[in-house]
C-alpha cells in the first residue's frame, strides 16, 4: 500500500465522519476538513498524500479549491466527489488535472481503489521531483567548463571532438569528464544521458 495521507474536504459532517471511518478501516491515514478554507489554512504543513474533495461546497467550489492548491504549489493528486448533476463540473475538474472523480452514491471499494491509486501516483511523482531537484543541484555544482564537457558527452561526442570544440587537449577533457562523473554521481555515460533526459522532460513538463 502506498504511503501518504488522504485529506478529506467536505462540509457535510456526517459524510466526512463516514468517510473517515471507511478509510481508516481500509488502513489509510486520514485528515478531515470541514471546507476548502480549512484545508487551505493548513497548506503550509500539509502532509504528503492525496486530496478527496466534494465539488459543491458553500465557501468555494471544488474547482476553485484545486486552482488555489495549484497556485500554492500543492501538486498532490486530487479526487473529486460529485452528484449526478455535477458531472459537467467534474469533467471540468479533470481538465484541471484531477486524478479521478467519483459519483455519489459511490461504491466503497471503487473509492478506496481510486484513493490507493492516487496515493501511489503521488508517491511516484514526489520521487521524480526529488530526483530532478537532485540532478539540478548536481549540475549547478559543475564549473563552466565541466558543464560544457557534460553537454558534449550527452550529445554523444567522443573526447577528441569535445576537445576540438572547446580548444583544449583530449587529456584535459578526460580530467573534466572524471570530475563530471563524480559530481553528477554517475556510474556510467548512460547514467549521465538518463539524467539529462529526465531533466529535459521535467523542464518541458513545467
Amino acid at each position: 500500500m502506498a504511503d501518504g495521507v488522504v485529506h478529506v474536504v467536505d462540509d457535510d459532517d456526517a459524510l466526512r465522519d463516514s468517510l473517515r471511518f471507511l478509510l481508516e478501516e481500509a488502513g489509510l491515514a486520514v485528515r478531515t476538513y470541514d471546507g476548502p478554507e480549512a484545508l487551505l489554512g493548513a497548506v503550509a504543513g500539509l502532509e504528503a498524500g492525496c486530496i478527496l474533495t466534494d465539488v459543491r461546497m458553500p465557501q468555494m467550489t471544488g474547482l476553485d479549491l484545486i486552482r488555489r492548491l495549484r497556485a500554492d504549489g500543492v501538486q498532490d493528486p486530487v479526487i473529486v466527489m460529485t452528484g449526478h448533476a455535477d458531472v459537467p463540473l467534474a469533467i471540468e475538474a479533470m481538465r484541471l488535472g484531477v486524478a479521478d472523480f467519483i459519483e455519489k452514491p459511490f461504491d466503497d471499494d471503487l473509492l478506496i481503489g481510486a484513493l490507493e491509486s492516487a496515493l501511489a501516483s503521488g508517491e511516484a511523482s514526489r520521487a521524480k521531483r526529488d530526483e530532478l531537484q537532485a540532478i539540478r543541484e548536481r549540475i549547478a555544482s559543475l564549473s563552466g567548463r565541466e558543464g560544457e564537457v557534460l553537454q558534449g558527452l550527452v550529445e554523444g561526442k567522443p573526447n577528441k571532438i569535445i576537445a576540438y570544440d572547446l580548444g583544449i587537449s583530449a587529456r584535459t577533457v578526460e580530467v573534466y569528464r572524471a570530475h563530471v562523473m563524480t559530481k553528477m554521481n554517475a556510474r556510467s555515460l548512460s547514467d549521465l544521458v538518463r539524467m539529462s533526459l529526465l531533466l529535459e522532460q521535467g523542464e518541458g513538463a513545467t
